[in-house]
């Protein structure tokens, strides 16, 4: 490539730059229109969610649809904040993957506040004091998380959004070697997910439990002789180094959250619905459940029990089946559940994450 090509290449980059900010200036002067003209709430994920799947379906290249995708959720994320600044409550501390989660669906616009538990999460979003809350609820290694599980069915907000993230874990530390090494800190989950490769690797290193791995990377920061699992943010969050990378059991490790509101979301065309229900105490019951949804050829994709507060074996079911509850095969489904179960709580519906 000759010099001259190249600053003309340049100057065209920069030509482009201008023509863009000038698109995204005016696309802000409509969001802040919008903010001005609608009362309430302003965030629809359902809208988000359809905007992001037109961009990824018509998107030319070179760029893949899923860089597409994170830099146009970057430019809503701003753009709501103009509109609507929004405050999001998640499992900290900073650093953990639920916070990764947080800004992998909301961008970096809002304000997010870490807190130590996940009942706290969904206090903050019930009274009011944060706009929406991220909990992790299932693990492909570790399977359900039991206490998101009982809030749902003990708290009236509503699930508007899901996030499902690769987890990837890596060995942390302050030294450049695992030689020093004489204690490793990680959250019990990230030790199960790395059962494997810790058994083959450092089989003589104590392993010692901690709230987060955002915690335990503060541990390692802070001893050259200690060691974490934790993933990226946290390792940068802390300044550690990558003694090893990606050393979970599985490959394909991936951790399902869900958005919790005060508030559910509307069709987006592609939509998943939760609910937790119980059966009647008497022979059939279970297929008497289930038979409406297959009748009326709605997709059921999980199917988990949970033992119920209120009595000895006695248990509740949680049930997520694709589709929203305001499609017709749906409500209908959803009609003779109503009628044939004990109990039935819609946890909401809410557009389908991409990983």
């Amino acid at each position: 490539m000759s010099d001259d090509e190249l600053l003309k290449l340049r100057k065209r980059i920069d030509e482009l730059d201008e023509e863009m900010l000038a698109r995204l200036s005016e696309r802000a002067r409509c969001a802040q229109r919008i903010g001005e003209i609608k009362h309430g709430n302003i965030y629809r994920p359902e809208r988000e969610a359809q905007v992001l799947r037109r961009l990824a379906e018509v998107n030319p290249g070179p760029l893949a649809g899923d860089a597409v995708q994170r830099v146009f959720r970057e430019i809503m994320s701003y753009c709501l904040a103009l509109e609507q600044p929004l405050t999001v409550a998640y499992l900290g501390p900073a650093g953990t993957f639920s916070e990764s989660a947080s800004r992998k669906h909301f961008g970096s616009a809002p304000s997010f506040t870490p807190v130590g538990t996940i009942d706290e999460v969904f206090r903050l979003v019930e009274c009011g004091n944060a706009d929406y809350g991220v909990v992790p609820v299932e693990n492909t290694t570790e399977g359900a998380v039991g206490g998101t599980l009982d809030l749902l069915l003990a708290n009236p907000v509503h699930v508007c959004g899901e996030v499902k993230l690769r987890i990837h874990q890596h060995l942390l530390s302050k030294s450049d070697g695992i030689g020093a090494a004489k204690r490793l800190y990680s959250h019990a989950q990230s030790l199960a997910q790395c059962h494997e490769w810790l058994n083959r690797n450092l089989a003589h290193l104590p392993r010692i439990p901690v709230a987060s791995n955002a915690e335990a990377a503060r541990l390692a920061a802070e001893d050259s002789e200690s060691c974490a699992i934790a993933g990226d943010a946290a390792g940068e969050l802390y300044g550690l180094n990558a003694l090893a990378s990606n050393i979970e059991d599985d490959p394909n490790n991936t951790t399902r959250f869900l958005v919790i509101a005060r508030h559910d979301a509307g069709p987006s065309g592609k939509d998943k619905t939760s609910l937790v229900l119980s059966a009647r105490n008497r022979p059939g019951a279970m297929h008497d459940l289930l038979e409406p949804l297959a009748r009326h050829g709605v997709d059921m994709t999980k199917l988990q029990s949970r033992p119920a507060r209120g009595g000895l074996w006695e248990y509740v079911f949680y049930v997520d089946f694709l589709g929203h509850r305001d499609d017709p095969q749906v409500a209908a489904a959803l009609a003779e559940l109503n009628e044939r179960a004990a109990f039935v709580k819609i946890l909401g519906s809410y557009p389908v994450a991409a990983l």
